[in-house]
């Protein structure tokens, strides 16, 4: 029997299977809003048979997207371009539909991947002035962030909650808390990006100290019943940065506070990163995370292959597979993944007559005639 497409709980939210489709910006929204692009790409997607899907860095203000098109979430335009997006979802899709809320820090203000994706400097068109823990820039030659005072912070804390509180109204089915690829949550995290001399900066405990202050004002604005969780890159790839000791102990205080799982990735807060790619690359981080931690743990890198995201459920490596890549490429994986190890998956009643001759039990439910 299959361990992939196993059941999975995340804290009261119940998985069909362990294969979740990861954040992936698409930076097409307008204004912060989903339209048509959305439909489509979520739509699609809702019907692939993964057991959760996690919508793109979702914006918790304006100034906190990495790209004037990114999707936001801080007004009541947003809310209701997401609503009619997430309507068509539920009409025709069972999957869990949970949403990764982010602020983009010093890397925000930036083009969109297939322009360049350099920064915007404050003044040029489509720019703006970015925030971070500290005036310290992501790369040399760019324009620095301003460093966020108690006003800036406490700003920040608010619109991850006013964020939330959106979430819960739409309906959303769990929050992920983005503190990962070099954005705001885990330019406090790192020593490279954070070089605050206040309770925010300096030890392992301060850093971490906005981070879990966030968490802990979403966790509280959003409803009790369902999940929320927090996506952390477990090294920075450089010395001296973030790393897996530092991630262990935030996994563990964020544990002790009521978080659900953790969402394991890494890199992102520098251009000095020098990152070993290889198939699964990530897992161990996030293996040591589950054993060390004790919460669901969700491993993310390079995992393309049915036979490899079963081998990392079945070895105790993680709890559930994160895909996004390879998602894109073939967003029926999980189709396939089930036909490939002997397993069934859900899929809409419209593509039942797809189902192939040799694999006769495929999709759950399945039956079809015609006169």
């Amino acid at each position: 029997m299959s361990q992939l497409f196993q059941p999975l709980a995340i804290g009261n939210l119940q998985l069909d299977n362990r294969i979740v489709i990861a954040p992936m910006c698409q930076y097409s929204a307008e204004e912060g809003s989903a339209g048509d692009w959305h439909m489509i790409h979520l739509g699609h997607l809702a019907l692939s048979g993964a057991g959760l899907l996690i919508t793109e860095a979702t914006a918790v203000s304006p100034e906190g997207r990495i790209t004037a098109n990114d999707l936001g979430l801080y007004s009541d335009a947003n809310e209701a371009a997401l609503a009619r997006v997430l309507a068509a979802i539920r009409a025709h899709a069972p999957i869990a539909v949970a949403m990764q809320i982010s602020h983009a820090g010093r890397k925000a203000s930036s083009q969109a991947p297939w322009a360049g994706g350099r920064q915007i400097r404050p003044g040029e068109t489509g720019g703006w002035q970015t925030v971070a823990p500290s005036a310290v820039p992501h790369a040399e030659g760019e324009a620095a962030p301003a460093a966020l005072d108690r006003a800036g912070l406490d700003k920040v804390r608010a619109d991850f909650v006013a964020t939330a509180r959106r979430a819960a109204r739409l309906g959303i089915d769990g929050l992920e808390i983005h503190a990962a690829h070099g954005y705001l949550l885990h330019q406090f995290l790192s020593p490279l990006a954070n070089h605050r001399d206040d309770e925010y900066g300096g030890s392992l405990e301060n850093r971490m100290r906005f981070v879990l202050e966030i968490f802990d004002a979403v966790r509280a604005g959003f409803p009790a019943d369902k999940p929320v969780w927090v996506r952390i890159s477990a090294t920075d790839w450089v010395p001296g940065g973030w790393d897996i000791d530092g991630t262990v102990a935030l996994s563990q205080a964020l544990k002790a506070r009521g978080c659900a799982a953790i969402h394991v990735t890494t890199g992102g807060v520098s251009p000095a990163q020098a990152i070993k790619l290889g198939p699964g690359y990530q897992v161990p981080y996030a293996q040591r995370v589950k054993a060390e931690v004790g919460l669901p743990t969700l491993a993310v890198g390079l995992i393309t292959e049915p036979e490899q995201a079963e081998a990392i459920i079945a070895n105790h490596e993680a709890d559930a597979v994160s895909l996004a890549r390879a998602m894109l490429y073939d967003p029926r994986w999980p189709w396939h993944a089930a036909a490939r190890l002997g397993a069934q998956v859900s899929a809409p009643k419209q593509y039942w007559r797809s189902q192939p001759r040799e694999f006769k039990d495929l999709f759950k439910g399945a039956s079809f005639g015609q006169r």
